[in-house]
């Protein structure tokens, strides 16, 4: 990782993980030192250089960069660039947007991402999933979409200013793996329709399936033969790399020789088909053979630094304002921020997780939010992590976030000179290059091991992976309110030991809130006051740290109902906060000791 660790609120300290998996140490960083400090020591303190560094995590790793990782930039920024341009002309016209608008919201994320990104892995940029729901608001609008840009940005960033990105925690594993494994079935089978060469299949994923099958008929050989070709070879190249035994000092010098261009070569192998493919493409249309699917021309030009219109024009003259701009977007200015939020970090935990860093979730939502504001001022609609981008970089061996500049250069490059070069590129090897990308992420192992170690978690993980084939939001929502309603009925429903010692001892293992109050009420009540006769209790309360009122509450009136039936309720192991919330609160035949034991002795002497 390159920047801050921690995926929630900055903490003390934080460290850069580099490639190889080394942990280095950074400096500290500041944190809330109330009632140890002066306001003129605080103030210093938040306009600091590791402040900075919290802020722009480039300063974290830019120090420590090396002429290795600038070869594995490039080659990962190249590739992602020739993977980038002919997806963002294809999701523009997902959105309802002229072609170039795909490419106007391709370059600004490589470069913001850079500065501000935490994950080496992601790539920023237009995606099937916010190209469809941006479809759904700005009804091929480009003046609209440009607006919802910077209007989604505006949202995300103040989310990161109010440090809102805890609430992304709650994105479980088992949600993440769902999600992950669905988006890989997902994007894979998408790319089938380009090996075999068919046009105009839908978006939609069953309807995707059916149509593919149904209209095998019509595959083009020259697309199939060139994409199994470059599967063929990616996959052997794959397996070559991984395969490769490192050369020891003894060798000679044409074995190490030989065993670096092999690595070489294995490594650039999605730039090298993508190279080769377009190659071949280009001699048969030359020979007038265009046996290939290929991308086409685009528009060129680079787009105006302008900022976003207010307001609309309509052709026939009439003036639309902002608000009722607004208006027409309604729920999309809820629903298109978060969407974009949740894919986003979902990506980046699932990367994060595979590749064995951190990433902050609050500098990741401020990096959106800022591509997403910047964006607009080039006329880009709104962006977010890709999955099969970030698939394609993280396999191409990328090493810090600065390979998103070669990306955002390619596309500027295509947008202004390089067009008539992209033009003879073979959906059919990019097709290949994103699924071998992706492949390594369907990860069925994890659903033994979650039946293994804790089968419940199935639960989330199935709900997220089933939902995703309909819609990839609707599976990170399900997903995310499952997990949720699982953590609030452990909230609810703690877990309570009951030991019988002549006395019955009810030890809690978690905190009491209010959702828990009716549980712990209907426990005491059963196993205790109406017994016949009814049992003393001592409430073993060393694991509790926090009380709210509710509970407070109904800690009176079970003080209340044991005096009345002549037993005793005695509370043991208190912590010093929640002792302190309960004699404020001046309960009455209140009782409590420091130990289990000694709540034994009085209610024993009691009952002789």
């Amino acid at each position: 990782m390159f920047g801050p660790s921690p995926t929630t609120d900055p903490p003390l300290s934080c460290s850069v993980l580099l490639p190889g998996n080394m942990m280095e140490p950074l400096v500290d960083r500041p944190g809330p030192q109330i009632g140890r400090s002066s306001l003129g020591e605080r103030m210093a303190s938040c306009c600091s250089y590791r402040t900075l560094q919290a802020w722009l995590p480039i300063l974290t790793w830019l120090p420590k960069y090396r002429l290795s990782w600038l070869q594995m930039d490039l080659i990962a920024g190249l590739t992602v660039g020739l993977t980038t341009v002919p997806q963002a002309l294809a999701y523009a016209e997902v959105a309802g947007l002229p072609v170039q608008y795909g490419l106007y919201s391709a370059f600004m994320g490589g470069f913001i991402y850079t500065f501000l990104g935490t994950s080496k892995d992601v790539t920023l940029g237009p995606t099937a999933i916010m190209s469809l729901l941006c479809a759904s608001y700005v009804g091929g609008d480009p003046v609209r979409a440009v607006l919802l840009s910077l209007i989604c940005g505006t949202i995300q960033t103040a989310m990161a200013l109010l440090r809102l990105g805890f609430l992304l925690d709650f994105i479980s594993f088992p949600v993440i793996k769902g999600f992950t494994c669905a988006a890989a079935v997902t994007i894979g089978f998408g790319q089938v329709k380009n090996v075999l060469g068919l046009k105009d299949i839908p978006h939609e994923f069953f309807l995707q399936v059916y149509y593919t099958f149904y209209r095998i008929p019509e595959t083009r050989i020259g697309d199939v033969v060139l994409g199994l070709l470059c599967l063929c070879l990616l996959v052997t190249l794959q397996w070559m790399k991984s395969t490769l035994e490192p050369p020891s000092e003894q060798n000679a010098f044409l074995t190490r020789a030989a065993h670096s261009l092999v690595w070489g070569i294995a490594t650039v192998r999605n730039a090298l088909v993508v190279v080769a493919a377009t190659f071949v493409a280009f001699s048969w249309n030359a020979f007038g053979s265009p046996v290939f699917t290929i991308t086409g021309k685009t528009s060129q030009g680079l787009p105006p630094f302008r900022a976003p219109p207010l307001f609309e024009t309509t052709p026939n003259g009439t003036s639309i304002s902002f608000g009722e701009i607004i208006e027409d977007f309604g729920g999309g200015l809820a629903v298109i921020p978060f969407m974009g939020v949740l894919e986003s970090i979902a990506i980046a935990k699932a990367f994060a997780s595979q590749n064995d860093y951190r990433i902050n979730a609050n500098q990741e939502l401020f990096a959106i939010g800022l591509t997403n504001i910047m964006g607009s001022f080039v006329s880009a609609y709104p962006v977010t992590g890709s999955f099969g981008r970030t698939a394609v970089n993280s396999q191409t061996g990328v090493c810090t976030p600065a390979g998103g500049i070669v990306t955002g250069v390619v596309v500027l490059l295509s947008l202004a000179f390089l067009m008539p070069a992209f033009y003879y590129i073979p959906k059919a090897s990019l097709a290949a290059v994103i699924i071998c990308a992706v492949a390594p992420l369907v990860d069925y192992r994890v659903v033994m091991q979650f039946w293994r170690i804790r089968k419940l978690d199935l639960v989330p993980f199935l709900i997220t992976f089933l939902l995703s084939f309909w819609e990839v939001q609707y599976g990170i929502v399900g997903g995310v309110v499952v997990s949720g309603l699982m953590l609030l009925y452990n909230v609810a429903r703690p877990s309570i030991k009951v030991c019988d010692h002549g006395v019955l001892v009810m030890e809690l293992d978690s905190g009491l809130s209010f959702p828990s109050t009716e549980y712990l009420n209907t426990v005491l009540y059963t196993q205790a006051l109406q017994a016949s006769p009814p049992r003393s209790v001592v409430l073993d309360c060393h694991h509790v740290n926090t009380v709210d009122y509710t509970v407070v509450n109904e800690l009176r009136d079970l003080l209340r109902q044991f005096k009345l039936r002549g037993v005793g309720l005695i509370f043991s192991g208190l912590q010093y906060s929640v002792l302190e919330v309960l004699l404020a609160a001046d309960l009455p035949d209140l009782r409590h000791t420091a130990s289990v034991e000694a709540a034994l002795t009085i209610l024993s002497g009691s009952t002789q």
